[in-house]
């Protein structure tokens, strides 16, 4: 259902809500230079984002390098099962007797693998169907090599390894099954179709923090964009100042924020449509999936009361600190 409406006073008095910088700037305060304080973070950076995948994620694809006669060399990817262990390196129960493992044996201890791993259908967590190339994906490339029993983690793997996948209790005990651990050297993360790729340093990526929302994140998307389409419509023309707009979609959520994607009629060219992307920040970071729906609801409390003229304390408009951020626009104008 939309959000709930509330109104105090009316006036025709509109202001742009909060744009955020890169840097901090400094204004005049009764004559003074005062230092404005530098604005908060609403975008999670890529090793969290990358960690968040990885992390999510319990299945992928695994690339080895083919010993087979006649394509010697060539890529083999096998679909495999993962959990990662306490530095976010995957980890992964392998047959001896599997193509992939045997090209990990035949090539070595330098050999490379690459798992790959995307957002949404069978190869995450999070229940919902993917959506093509319009999800956020990882590749971890680097060395692979077996497990020993004596390793100091050996029985939280185990642990580990049978909550996400039931099978496993079945088979980790028998000779011909092993624990591998992937030790990354190269990571690479995707936002989606044409958003933004990037390397990620390992060492970044061991210590970033997955985000606390990434489960839920699509069922909450999908929820938004199925029950508030009034209230994404106003967000955008009240929050975000767009004109003409005809259509708005929800493209991320995470505990700093939401992505929208707003598709607007150009001016004086009526037949022309362009599509931007903002990130809309929450005022502070939450900490679960009932804080997220509370700051999303008053975002949208906020562009129906600026929409009906309500004007708070001090001539305060509403939405007016909320943070926003044009992260992409449409350049083919």
């Amino acid at each position: 259902s939309s959000a709930v409406r509330t109104t105090n006073a009316i006036s025709d008095s509109t202001r742009s809500p909060t744009r955020i910088a890169s840097t901090a700037v400094a204004e005049a305060v009764n004559g003074s230079q005062q230092t404005v304080a530098p604005p908060p973070e609403i975008r999670l950076n890529v090793p969290e984002k990358a960690r968040t995948v990885i992390s999510v994620c319990t299945s992928g694809t695994l690339c080895t390098s083919s010993h087979m006669e006649d394509i010697q060399g060539a890529p083999f990817g096998s679909f495999v099962d993962y959990v990662l262990d306490d530095k976010g390196n995957p980890v992964l129960l392998m047959n001896e007797m599997s193509m992939h493992t045997v090209n990990i044996q035949k090539a070595g201890p330098d050999g490379l693998v690459t798992l790959f791993a995307q957002l949404g259908g069978p190869t995450s967590s999070t229940g919902q169907a993917s959506h093509g190339q319009d999800v956020s994906r990882c590749s971890v490339t680097g060395t692979i090599s077996k497990i020993e029993p004596s390793a100091e983690d050996w029985d939280a793997i185990r642990m580990r390894y049978g909550i996400a996948h039931s099978y496993a209790d079945q088979v980790m005990d028998s000779p011909k099954f092993h624990f591998y651990r992937l030790t990354p050297t190269k990571i690479y993360y995707v936002g989606g179709f044409g958003v933004s790729s990037e390397w990620v340093p390992p060492e970044e990526y061991k210590l970033a923090t997955p985000d606390i929302l990434a489960k839920e994140a699509s069922s909450i998307m999908e929820k938004l964009n199925r029950d508030h389409a009034d209230d994404l419509m106003l967000t955008a023309t009240q929050i975000l100042d767009v004109k003409e707009v005809e259509k708005v979609r929800v493209t991320g959520v995470d505990r700093l924020g939401m992505d929208m994607r707003v598709t607007s009629r150009v001016p004086r060219r009526k037949n022309k449509l362009i599509t931007d992307e903002f990130r809309v920040g929450f005022r502070i970071p939450v900490i679960s999936v009932e804080d997220a729906k509370s700051e999303i609801l008053k975002v949208f409390q906020e562009s129906w009361e600026k929409s009906n003229g309500v004007m708070w304390g001090d001539d305060e408009i509403p939405g007016a600190d909320v943070p926003v951020l044009k992260t992409a626009e449409d350049s083919l104008m």
